[in-house]
């Protein structure tokens, strides 16, 4: 693929968080950009403003006349995306140039350092802070993400004067081997895509290979305690992280009046006293990989400390919406047993006597099968837990397999109950909320304006300041 020869670029699942970076990438080189997605949303709206062509229907005559050229036309595609889409069959029977979203990426890591960020979760907030990090620094950076950032309302960043690049490395359909990291941290791995990778060990190798694809003069920033053996070239740095120890680590974790204040300790240079801008108790050992990254790349000390407090976090991500004495709703993208255990965890901390529930939309039905009783144990930690019906992105039915599952296997005596999402705000209309949080991957973040409408001037909530003795 050469970009310069390439004149129009059509994505298949133009709408994903992935791939709309792309799209923004490829407008602003001056490219005709087009696509197709299922369904409209904000994000696909907006590309449509910013240049893009999009459309909503599987129908290759809607196909614009400026992608019909095989010569000077990249097809790019999310793996989400069926192998029998009408569009995409088009294109191969045509003999366009066709790439994975993750193989465009990794032609950008060949020719910038690549800043990447895997693992199971972690990898949305820990890479928009480091790109927050050097953007705020003298160094700079490019940056495609997984998430909007609340800081530039948007998943791409460019800078014309830095050969960096930070990405999130996915491991979903092994997309991260086609990157060739510079920099990379790994935060987690625990078992996930197991319809794709069928065992927790096919899982580990997946990220072992990952790991040999650092190049010879880079970095790995290894979460402390994983299970991975990482196979890094020779003359590979490797370091490791976690909140209390590692290489990079926090000491005199505080917490004051709702914000969250630590030492960071670096071989590349300690930083006393740094303020979290997105107080949740997860977030340090994020903002601890951030920083690592940050430092890697030459961001100062200095600016990094001034950087760090404000960083705005991620939409879906910890997503404070309402925070006063009365009511705190906030929304997160949790979707895997462990990252809402986090979740949940970094709340109870902030708010340890107040109740909280939880409207969580289990994601996929292969994900519910394979870890229905590790979501019930997580979402035991809540008070309440309020179970919408599972939400299938790319996938069919698995006959047996519901929200009823995880219900079945909740602690004893937590308060839970099951609706459709479409009786969500019925049902929420009808309790007395004191912390409520909304959990999943799926539209459950479709249903947010609303409850804020609902909850915005709420002055009703019970008193828990008694609740936990």
């Amino acid at each position: 693929m050469n970009i310069n020869t390439i004149q129009a670029v059509y994505f298949i699942g133009a709408g994903g968080i992935g791939m709309s970076a792309l799209v923004r990438y490829f407008l602003s080189k001056g490219k005709k950009v087009g696509g197709y997605d299922r369904t409209p949303s904000e994000l696909t709206e907006k590309l449509i403003t910013e240049g893009a062509d999009i459309h909503y229907e599987e129908n290759v005559s809607l196909i614009p006349e400026a992608f019909l050229h095989p010569e000077t036309t990249l097809v790019v595609y999310t793996p989400a995306i069926p192998a029998n889409h009408k569009e995409l069959v088009y294109f191969q029977e045509h003999q366009f140039e066709i790439h994975k979203r993750a193989q465009v990426l990794g032609m950008l890591t060949q020719t910038e350092k690549g800043m990447c960020v895997a693992g199971t979760h972690g990898k949305t907030t820990t890479s928009t802070m480091a790109a927050f990090l050097m953007d705020h620094s003298h160094v700079g950076c490019n940056a495609f993400l997984g998430g909007i950032s609340k800081n530039y309302q948007t998943n791409l960043l460019l800078s014309d004067k830095s050969d960096y690049v930070v990405i999130e490395a996915d491991e979903f359909d092994r997309s991260f081997h086609w990157l060739t990291p510079y920099a990379t941290v790994i935060t987690a791995t625990d078992s996930d895509h197991l319809d794709i990778y069928g065992t927790h060990e096919a899982y580990l190798e997946s990220f072992r290979k990952y790991t040999s694809l650092i190049r010879p003069d880079g970095y790995l920033i290894i979460k402390e305690g994983l299970e991975l053996k990482p196979d890094v070239q020779p003359g590979v740095t490797v370091y490791t992280y976690s909140t209390e120890k590692g290489d990079f680590h926090a000491e005199n974790i505080r917490i004051d009046d709702g914000e969250i204040y630590f030492d960071y300790i670096s071989p590349l240079g300690n930083i006393t006293n740094v303020q979290l801008g997105v107080p949740v108790f997860v977030n340090i050992e994020n903002g601890i990989a951030a920083m690592a990254l940050a430092q890697i790349g030459g961001a100062t000390t200095e600016e990094i400390k001034a950087a760090m407090p404000q960083f705005r976090g991620v939409d879906r991500r910890f997503d404070f919406k309402i925070k006063n004495s009365h009511i705190v709703f906030l929304s997160d993208y949790a979707h895997h047993p462990e990252e809402i255990r986090q979740s949940v965890s970094s709340i109870r901390k902030l708010y340890p006597t107040r109740k909280i529930t939880a409207v969580f939309q289990p994601h996929l039905y292969t994900r519910t099968r394979d870890f229905y009783q590790d979501f019930a144990h997580s979402l035991s930690l809540l008070d309440e837990v309020i179970l919408l019906d599972i939400y299938p992105a790319r996938e069919a039915p698995i006959p047996g397999v519901s929200s009823q599952l995880i219900y079945d296997n909740l602690r004893p005596g937590i308060e839970k109950s099951m609706c459709s999402k479409e009786q969500i705000m019925e049902v929420l209309k009808n309790k007395k909320l004191d912390v409520l949080i909304t959990l999943g991957a799926g539209d459950i973040d479709n249903y947010v304006p609303q409850i804020y409408e609902l909850l915005k001037d709420s002055n009703t909530s019970v008193n828990f300041t008694d609740f936990k003795n």
